[in-house]
């Protein structure tokens, strides 16, 4: 088993371009990875989205890929609080899109941690055990929040 590599994926009861919107707009980012305020998106690669992830830190993403409905993709720091994620000290977050009947098939990659040089006292919110539980429960999050916005 890959310590590099997390995946997950879910099946969610709403259109791609309600997930997308979820993925990409700050009001809905907020809501299922912040902490409920909007987030800060500059949508195009180079770009910057601004996660506020509470106790652990304010980290600004790199966006690396914006195809939409289909693909998006940003670099985290997530060892690094406050930094700009760049090569070097971030992981890569993939989100693919694809139809699944009348509703989404969402696939989360991250990779990168064997490359990571993680500061000890990060070594528990940063690493591959902690982002791997934390994408179970993400992946979920979306997939609520995203068939709430239906109703």
């Amino acid at each position: 088993m890959s310590r590099d590599r997390i995946e997950r994926e879910i099946t969610i009861a709403a259109p791609m371009e309600r997930v997308w919107a979820v993925l990409t707009e700050p009001k809905h980012v907020g809501a299922w990875f912040g902490q409920g305020e909007p987030t800060p998106v500059d949508l195009r690669p180079g770009g910057t989205m601004h996660l506020d992830h509470g106790t652990y830190g304010q980290f600004p993403t790199t966006i690396v890929k914006v195809d939409p409905p289909h693909h998006f993709s940003y670099r985290w720091a997530s060892a690094h609080p406050g930094e700009q994620a760049v090569e070097g000290n971030s992981t890569l977050v993939e989100f693919t899109l694809t139809p699944d009947g009348d509703g989404t098939r969402l696939r989360v990659v991250e990779t990168g941690f064997a490359d990571l040089v993680i500061p000890e006292d990060k070594a528990d919110t940063a690493g591959y055990e902690s982002h791997s539980a934390g994408w179970s429960e993400q992946v979920e999050n979306i997939k609520q929040y995203a068939e709430r916005l239906a109703a």
